[in-house]
């Protein structure tokens, strides 16, 4: 280990200045291009929950200028992935190249990094054009949970509607009920068919789903207690709205992923920009 590091040492030590800066620089990128690896995976990791066959029909109703932000969501993410494993195995391989002098960095530079680290660029570009689209969908989702929420039928998983249905697994999942937050018996559910035209909200022995009560999955749901889905008593359900929680879910460290999009463009620019100006300088420059 003692004589990789002196011989690494010895080989940047070899370098001139500016090829020093451009080595620095291609290190921060790898660098920022792992960031972009984790913060893509993490914002991926929050959707895989409500990415699911039953969740769908919901999902699908939820679309702002046919745009679904869910899927958004994991466009965005998987691009952040595969924009960093790029950089990460793109700059690694510039660094060896410099570092160890295996071709002369005069027509590597000019020829292949630079046009390579343009559409690095571009790239880059998109993710934040697409980025800024994916937050535009989620803060503008809120009136078509409301429209969706119109189909809600029934407290149950099994009702003929597949998209009340998927409300209700929502609803346990995400440990919250209705769009907007639940304070009384006066609540979202009131203007949907549940309550005005059939169902034990119309029936008035329900306020709420049994499905948003605390501590309930799909198998004791049924029972949960009357405190809760009659009297809505405070602290026996889900009293947060599921459109703040699938925000909140969907928004997970976007503001660190913009930060990191933002760095990483940075470097690139700067990278394209100390790329051109080196093949013109002396090898010991």
């Amino acid at each position: 280990m003692a004589s990789c590091c002196s011989r690494i040492k010895e080989l940047w030590n070899r370098l001139g200045k500016l090829k020093k800066v451009f080595l620095t620089i291609n290190i921060m990128l790898i660098v920022n291009g792992l960031v972009c690896i984790v913060f893509g995976a993490l914002a991926h990791s929050e959707t895989l929950d409500i990415d699911t066959d039953r969740i769908e029909p919901l999902m699908d109703t939820i679309t702002v200028k046919t745009i679904q932000p869910l899927g958004a969501v994991q466009s965005l993410s998987i691009h952040l992935i595969l924009l960093g494993v790029f950089i990460v195995l793109f700059t690694i391989l510039v660094v060896v190249v410099i570092l160890y002098g295996a071709v002369r960095p005069t027509k590597f530079v000019q020829v292949r990094y630079s046009s390579l680290m343009m559409m690095f660029v571009l790239w880059t570009f998109f993710v934040i054009a697409l980025w800024i689209y994916t937050k535009n969908s989620v803060n503008e989702m809120k009136d078509k949970m409301v429209l969706a929420l119109n189909h809600f039928k029934a407290d149950e998983t099994t009702n003929s509607n597949s998209i009340s249905n998927s409300w209700n697994l929502l609803f346990m999942i995400l440990d919250c009920c209705g769009v907007n937050a639940v304070v009384s018996t006066t609540n979202d559910f009131d203007a949907t068919s549940w309550c005005t035209t059939s169902g034990s909200c119309q029936a008035t022995s329900s306020q709420i789903p049994k499905t948003c009560c605390l501590n309930v999955d799909e198998n004791t749901y049924t029972s949960a207690p009357t405190g809760c889905h009659a009297s809505v008593n405070s602290g026996t359900y889900n009293a947060k709205g599921c459109h703040d929680v699938l925000k909140e879910m969907l928004l997970k460290c976007s503001s660190e992923i913009l930060g990191a999009v933002i760095m990483i463009l940075i470097l690139e620019v700067l990278a394209m920009v100390v790329g051109s100006i080196l093949p013109l300088q002396s090898d010991d420059a």
